[in-house]
Parts: structure tokens; C-alpha cells; sequence
């Protein structure tokens, strides 16, 4: 009888663990874009492999670049991001919040797209072209 109880004890804890991960790993506590250039990307990690980034916001040229931290779980997405680095880009991110370990990435921030931008715009209706990329858009 307390052999029972324990399993279904033991049982339960793991469902509620398990309906846990997959609410949180489901849900997004935001999404959207950042454009910038691709400063750095790395696969990391002892066990849980995932891609690292680094990506440089420029509003001005010339002022200090604010650095976007970001994950990549899907090597498609890793190997489309490491084709263009160099090139001003724009990166489909979604934030999720809640994953206890740094197994599922070292950032909140989890990139699902990329996609290369042609120009620069300096402010409203002034644009610094770029020059033309191969692929003009990776979904």
C-alpha cells in the first residue's frame, strides 16, 4: 500500500513537471524582430548543445552598438545566421520565460528567422543603400 502511494506520488510530480516544460517551452512571453549585424555565433555547451549569438544594434553609425544576446535551437536556422554574417540582417526572435536550466540556451531570447535587409535607414525617408545580397530573404 505505501509502495502505491509513493509511485503515484512520484507519478504525479512528473506529469507536473513534464505539463510544465511543455507549457513553457509552447508559450512566448514575446516576440519579434532586431535588425543589426552578427557579431558572433557558437555552438556551446557540455551536454545540451545550442548556438550562441551576439548581434550589433547600430542606430546611428558612429554611437556605441547595443548588443542583442540571443539562442538558436535549430541548426537550419544556425547554418542560414552563419551565411550572412557580416551583412545587416534582421532576426525573428521569440522571448520565453521560466526555463529553469541553461540547457535549453544562456538567453531568454530564441531565434526562429533571418533575413537580410538591403539598406540602412539613418531616419525617416534617408536610407544608406546596401550592397545587394545573394539571397535576398531566408525565412
Amino acid at each position: 500500500m505505501r509502495v502505491a502511494k509513493f509511485l503515484l506520488g512520484v507519478g504525479v510530480v512528473v506529469l507536473v513537471i513534464a505539463v510544465y516544460f511543455v507549457a513553457v517551452l509552447n508559450w512566448n512571453y514575446s516576440s519579434g524582430e532586431r535588425a543589426g549585424w552578427v557579431q558572433k555565433l557558437s555552438s556551446k555547451g557540455w551536454l545540451c548543445k545550442t548556438w550562441e549569438g551576439e548581434l550589433a544594434l547600430v542606430s546611428l553609425p558612429g554611437s556605441t552598438p547595443e548588443k542583442f544576446l540571443f539562442t538558436i535551437h535549430d541548426e537550419a536556422v544556425a547554418a542560414q545566421v552563419n551565411a550572412v554574417m557580416g551583412k545587416r540582417v534582421s532576426l525573428h526572435y521569440e522571448e520565453k520565460v521560466g526555463l529553469p536550466t541553461t540547457c535549453f540556451g544562456d538567453t531568454r531570447h530564441f531565434v526562429t528567422g533571418v533575413r537580410v535587409q538591403d539598406d540602412m535607414h539613418l531616419s525617416p525617408g534617408i536610407a544608406v543603400p546596401q550592397a545587394p545580397a545573394a539571397s535576398a530573404s531566408m525565412p
